[in-house]
């Protein structure tokens, strides 16, 4: 676009002086864009994923099906916390339960969870975050 264009508008500091600079680009992003229902469903599990504690169960879960006792021996949390997590997870399809007489065996829904979790933990192996909103600086 030039400057005398009817598309050049005047924003912010922080804004784009144009509405769309690369225009086939955009429509190619809208295109692959998944249906707002869907984002809704990937931002809740990030929701499940983003407690500490949940987590810990996942990680736990990562070496294969483990009952809620021992779960909450291997995390340090209560049978009731545990059981309570589970069913959030086991809701959103990232745990599955198998019954064994009175007793239930939990393990990660499928490989994609797996793969998650082994691309999270990675990356936070090999990065240094910093965390303003932990020590009170922006």
């Amino acid at each position: 676009m030039n400057s005398s264009s009817s598309e050049r508008v005047v924003l912010s500091p922080d804004g784009c002086a144009v509405r769309v600079v690369d225009p086939d680009r955009v429509a190619a992003v809208c295109e692959r864009m998944p249906a707002a229902d869907d984002l809704a469903d990937t931002a809740d599990i990030f929701g499940l994923l983003s407690d500490p504690n949940r987590l810990r169960l996942l990680v736990a879960l990562l070496d294969g099906e483990l009952c809620v006792c021992d779960l909450a021996a291997v995390t340090g949390q209560s049978e009731s916390a545990v059981s309570h997590a589970l069913r959030l997870l086991r809701a959103h399809r990232i745990v599955v339960a198998r019954r064994a007489g009175r007793m239930a065996y939990y393990r990660l829904d499928d490989p994609h969870v797996r793969m998650l979790l082994d691309l999270a933990l990675a990356h936070t192996e090999h990065t240094e975050a910093i965390h303003p909103e932990r020590d009170g600086t922006d």
